[in-house]
């Protein structure tokens, strides 16, 4: 029943009272669960608003419904993400079913300890039965003060059941680590509303009205349920097909799997994920795990316990400095330094030990804490570095205890399986019996992946936790090229593959050899092959395997992973050493600074975004903050001189963008008083700006483009998604049709093309970029040999012929398989690589 004469609601805390709008997280702004308002509470008790009874109160005790007797439900919900805090914070006043009245203590809250530990102490007040209202109060509002006036609703009609059985899903395994808490539960009953049918959900022999956020949540719902979904109308069997597949993807949460019986797992024959790192490899499972530290949370007084964090650290410091010696590693375990002085963690763990607690316990809560808060910031690159902050931690914490690391006791070609693999962990693999690696968590872009490419293991993320149930010692063929696990793999595929792996491994040998020869086809076409880098120790790398030059430069690198901005002084003397290492005759393409809301700096404060993908990134957030782009570009034109210096801007959609940075570039040479500007491009990694090469190139001196953001951004799939990696191919036509433009247009006014995207670096891609006419490879630099001799293997019209037809293609698999047959026909031609 709905209300049928006005309600006074009350403010259920003190605080400044906000509009949902403001709340930065989309299931609640955009009113999906039910509309009402916000308060940034400064009390700590939370109150009833109204009488009636609490039809639901979560075991956590971060929310609660409460239902009048008028039918009217009321939703509070004490912060973002506290569900996650498995009721540390909350002291619950009331049970569910007991009578409250208007102004009654519900909920007492640690205020200090929820806004250090969730995302947001933002507390919600939703009138989730849908009746229209009038705010009462403006800016600061106080405990038990009049805040909204509901109106009259009609009364809402019956839904008429179709005669007969109503239909049922099969049962789903409820993956959500916390149940159908507000957030899922709402997206859950937002989606059931799109159906006529009338739906319920089911647990055991309990029941809800799937319509309603309240009638979930009042389901008590954990991870592993076993729920079923059944509806009836005429719309029954879409509803429960949609709504039972919602269900098992976790209701808009990002969910991690239980694993299921090994007996399911063995009737499966392939599991799926994301390629972190290419190659193939057949060995056998072995399955690692860590085991469970025992941290006693009282310590032994203030003084020793500070000692002890204070050893650990600086014993952890000491083994991050040898290991950032050197290699692709170095950056990253310098980041892991970085983290060990961090401000914030430090001062948690102070003050945890003040009040007594163990060295062990005080870090160990302050770094889980902090990783938790990136895991459910909602963004992919920082919930990656909630990695890097478990290994640091982790670390940290074993020195405390005094526990020494074991080496994993392996068999010879072994295929890892785990949850998850930390840097640490994987920089120190022994790859004479590691074959590559499976993981259940992590990301493509994680530093795990970037050390697996470093280490040329073949690996796969995002895997189904099903691959947990997998026996040790189980044969086992891992193509990460294509993201897949084969449990049940034909031996007859194993032996070519074998055979190719052992072809390759002597083809390596000879193109290491032979890398200082120049990248040029057969019939005398040159193309410039450059290097991807991030760091000195990189461009010093490229340079011994026969680079060319820098064609991309990854600014951020000096950027990331810090808690402030690296000074003028430190960005010019990184530049210039990385010049003088090319010296005056190479290319240094450096991209200005490219991040933003998917990749976050922690002393540049941004705004929260719905999409950060399609939000302030790369140029768009120089120009609104120029100062960074300003300092950046003073830095990098101390270089001049050293190197043939380019800078390239990322994420450049509009021509005034383009305009406003070099009126930017100019200025600031101007006044360090250079006569001659380096060159200035862009990357072309919006479609937009692919689409209008012809207007941009006057006014370039150079494109690169981008083809992993180029790709996302034109098939509208993330390059990340567990699903749709496969499909966000850029061998798909659409892309190939855009580098064409692209090149075509640039070519027409004298300006060169370069691709730095992964696309360059795939050995099947070169033949076509040749063809298309791009002039400049930039790739990973251990790729580089091989890049190189490819293009050897090639002829420049045979090249553009097989671009022609390509371009006409429909689908990225048609390309592919095209590619492959040219290749194998090309092969036939080669001398075979002998022993």
């Amino acid at each position: 029943m709905t209300a049928t004469q006005p309600l006074e609601l009350l403010a259920p805390l003190s605080g400044v009272l906000l509009a949902l709008d403001k709340v930065p997280d989309p299931v609640f702004s955009s009113r999906l669960i039910g509309d009402g308002l916000c308060i940034d509470p400064t009390s700590q008790t939370l109150c009833a608003p109204l009488a009636g009874v609490i039809s639901n109160i979560q075991d956590s005790g971060h929310a609660l419904s409460i239902t009048a007797d008028n039918g009217v439900q009321v939703l509070l919900h004490i912060g973002l993400d506290t569900v996650n805090l498995a009721g540390q914070g909350f002291t619950r006043r009331v049970q569910e079913g007991q009578r409250v009245e208007a102004g009654q203590a519900l909920v007492e809250f640690d205020a200090d300890y929820v806004a250090l530990n969730a995302r947001s102490l933002l507390t919600l007040m939703l009138v989730v039965s849908g009746e229209p209202f009038t705010v009462l109060a403006t800016d600061l509002v106080q405990t038990g003060q009049p805040l909204m006036q509901l109106s009259p609703a009609p009364s809402a009609q019956a839904l008429d059941e179709e005669a007969g059985d109503a239909l049922f899903s099969k049962p789903v395994t409820l993956p959500n680590a916390n149940g159908l808490h507000a957030r899922p539960a709402g997206v859950f009953a937002q989606a059931a509303k799109g159906f006529t049918a009338s739906i319920y959900l089911h647990k055991q022999t309990q029941s809800a009205n799937a319509k309603s956020l309240v009638a979930i949540m009042a389901l008590q719902t954990m991870q592993g349920d076993s729920l079923q979904v059944s509806a009836a109308g005429e719309d029954a069997e879409a509803a429960i097909n949609v709504l039972a597949a919602l269900l098992a993807d976790g209701c808009g949460e990002a969910v991690t799997r239980t694993a299921e019986p090994v007996a399911t797992v063995s009737s499966t024959t392939l599991l799926r994920g994301v390629c972190a790192s290419p190659g193939s490899a057949f060995g056998q499972v072995v399955q690692v795990t860590e085991p469970e530290l025992n941290i006693a949370e009282t310590g032994a007084g203030e003084a020793l316990e500070r000692a002890a964090l204070a050893r650990g650290l600086r014993t952890a410091t000491e083994a991050l400095q040898a290991q950032a010696a050197g290699g692709v590693q170095a950056d990253i375990f310098r980041a892991h330094q970085q983290l060990l002085e961090d401000p914030t963690l430090l001062d948690q763990a102070h003050g945890l030990l003040a009040e007594g607690k163990s060295a062990a316990f005080a870090w160990n809560r302050a770094t889980v804490a902090t990783a938790k808060l990136f895991q459910g910031s909602g963004n992919a690159l920082l919930a990656e570095r909630a990695a890097d902050l478990a290994d640091v931690g982790q670390r940290v914490l074993k020195l405390i205890l005094g526990i020494a690391d074991s080496a994993w006791d392996l068999p010879e070609r072994a295929i890892l399986i785990a949850e998850q693999l930390t840097p640490s962990q994987t920089a120190g693999l022994d790859t004479r019996k590691v074959l590559g690696f499976v993981t259940v968590g992590g990301g493509a872009t994680s530093h795990v992946a970037i050390l697996a490419r470093a280490l040329g293991l073949p690996a796969i993320c995002g895997v189904s936790a099903q691959v947990l149930g997998l026996a040790n010692g189980k044969q086992v063929l891992l193509d990460a090229d294509k993201g897949e696990l084969h449990l049940d793999p034909d031996l007859a595929d194993i032996e070519q593959r074998e055979a190719a792996r052992q072809q390759q491994a002597l083809r390596h040998q000879r193109d290491v050899a032979q890398a200082f020869l120049p990248a040029t086809t057969r019939d005398g076409h040159h193309i410039e092959v450059t290097a991807n880098v991030a760091s000195l120790q990189e461009v010093e790398q490229s340079l011994s395997l026969g680079g060319e030059g820098v064609g991309l430069l990854r600014s951020e690198f000096l950027y990331l992973d810090r808690n402030r901005a690296p000074s003028p002084d430190e960005q010019a003397a990184t530049y210039t050493a990385i010049a003088r290492a090319l010296g005056g005759e190479r290319n240094l393409v450096v991209r200005t600074l490219d991040v933003g809301g998917d990749k976050p700096l922690a002393y540049v404060p941004m705004e929260a975004e719905t999409n950060p993908f399609l939000g302030l990134r790369g140029i768009r957030l120089c120009l609104e903050r120029p100062h960074l782009l300003r300092e950046q570009f003073r830095a990098i034109l101390a270089s001049a001189g050293f190197a043939r210096l380019h800078i390239m801007l990322p994420m450049v959609s509009l021509l005034s963008e383009l305009h406003l940075a070099r009126a930017m570039l100019e200025e600031e040479a101007l006044a360090l008083g250079l006569t001659e500007l380096p060159k200035l491009g862009i990357m072309v990694e919006v479609p937009s700006a692919a689409l209008m090469a012809d207007v941009f190139a006057p006014h370039v001196d150079f494109f690169s483009i981008g083809t992993n953001d180029l790709t996302q951004y034109t098939l509208a799939m993330d390059r990340d998604h567990p699903r749709l990696a496969s499909q966000a191919d850029s061998f798909h036509p659409a892309v190939l049709r855009l580098i064409d433009a692209t090149v075509k247009a640039a070519h027409a006014h004298g300006k060169w093309v370069g691709v730095c995207g992964a696309l360059a670096s795939e050995a099947l891609a070169v033949p076509v970029l040749i063809g298309l006419g791009v002039d400049e490879l930039s790739v990973s630099v251990p790729l580089i040999p091989s890049i190189k001799a490819n293009v050897r293997e090639r002829d420049l019209a045979d090249c553009q012929l097989i671009a022609r037809q390509v371009l006409g293609l429909e689908e990225a698999g048609q390309v592919r398989e095209a590619l492959r047959l040219y290749h194998a026909a090309a092969v036939e031609t080669l001398p075979v690589v002998e022993h």
